[in-house]
């Protein structure tokens, strides 16, 4: 995760990937359930004020974004003012995805965020990685998923 000129970048990277589904290019543009084949997921929950918001990325190049009021209720499309950039690369045995995503589109620093991956491979087996999951099955939206914190920039 790094930022740089205005834009939140990330990157994941898929060891075993020789089976990996990867969806087709589509383009970009914003469309709903990504996460029903391989997306790559990004959830940030700022420290003040409540509520988190969902963005999903896939290799096609669409997107989507979400704020929620609370855990999975008050969902509503978020506003963004371009488009994220999607990129996947190929090598054998490995990918790397990686996006960008517009810092004006980000909720404000401090925050607490989650990294996660739904994969699907060639044969419909899918899996659900992120940094932490609670108990029971993957549920990316679950408060202990939220593994990770980002602060607010020092001020100069």
């Amino acid at each position: 995760m790094a930022i740089r000129q205005g834009w939140l970048e990330l990157r994941w990277r898929i060891d075993g990937a020789d089976a990996l589904a990867v969806p087709p290019f589509a383009g970009k543009g914003r469309a709903d359930g990504l996460w029903q084949t391989t997306c790559f997921e990004l959830f940030v929950r700022p420290l003040e004020g409540g509520g988190y918001t969902e963005f999903n990325l896939s290799p096609s190049e669409r997107w989507a974004a979400y704020d929620f009021s609370g855990y999975r209720e008050g969902m509503a499309n978020r506003d963004m003012p371009r488009d994220p950039v999607c990129t996947i690369r190929r090598g054998q045995g490995l990918a790397i995805f990686d996006a960008a995503i517009p810092l004006a589109a980000l909720p404000p620093l401090p925050w607490e965020y989650s990294l996660t991956a739904v994969i699907e491979e060639l044969d419909g087996t899918k899996s659900y990685w992120a940094l932490a999951h609670p108990q029971g099955k993957p549920d990316f939206h679950h408060p202990a998923c939220f593994a990770a914190a980002l602060p607010a920039p020092d001020a100069p």
